[in-house]
């Protein structure tokens, strides 16, 4: 098991833009292994999330590697596009913040997202409601954008505490 430390908001890398995978034998293998491996130990110890962007634990390369409930979506080298006009809001968190605090943001409800799996064939996928905000949400850490960067009002931040009482435990 290789659990990798997760940079901290704060960290310059997390503004980083990250790089495309182009060889998809050597070094995708290993980090996908990271990432799996560390997004299981998260959501053990934080009790919460499904995902992880590489850039999240300083491989600066664009993939995101999620664990929902009913499959796994790795998207290597992901682009949305198209987005949804309809909008809607969202508490969103990160393990970046440690999972501290919730940023209530809007997202676009749906969007289409054209990426590449882990043997390197293209896939178009589309996500509504909370894939499509989790998808936006991970696909921004690619080009160093983070859920603050999205806040348009400070008094929409609360800490998990408070966002538990009030929303309860995801």
């Amino acid at each position: 098991m290789s659990v990798k430390e997760v940079l901290m908001l704060g960290n310059p890398l997390l503004r980083e833009l990250s790089s495309d995978v182009s060889d998809f034998g050597s070094e995708l293998p290993a980090g996908l292994e990271d990432l799996k491996d560390t997004l299981a130990y998260l959501q053990e110890s934080k009790n919460i999330g499904r995902a992880l962007a590489a850039p999240q634990i300083g491989w600066m390369k664009k993939v995101v590697y999620a664990q929902l409930p009913d499959r796994t979506v790795i998207m290597v080298n992901p682009e949305v596009v198209w987005k949804s006009k309809e909008m809607f809001e969202v508490w969103d968190s990160c393990f970046s913040f440690d999972v501290a605090f919730f940023v209530k943001i809007r997202r676009h409800r749906q969007i289409r997202v054209e990426y590449r799996d882990e043997t390197g064939s293209p896939r178009s996928e589309e996500f509504a409601d909370d894939l499509s905000e989790l998808f936006q949400h991970e696909i921004d850490h690619l080009y160093g954008v983070l859920a603050t960067d999205h806040l348009e009002d400070p008094r929409q931040i609360l800490v998990r505490a408070e966002w538990e009482k009030r929303y309860g435990n995801v």
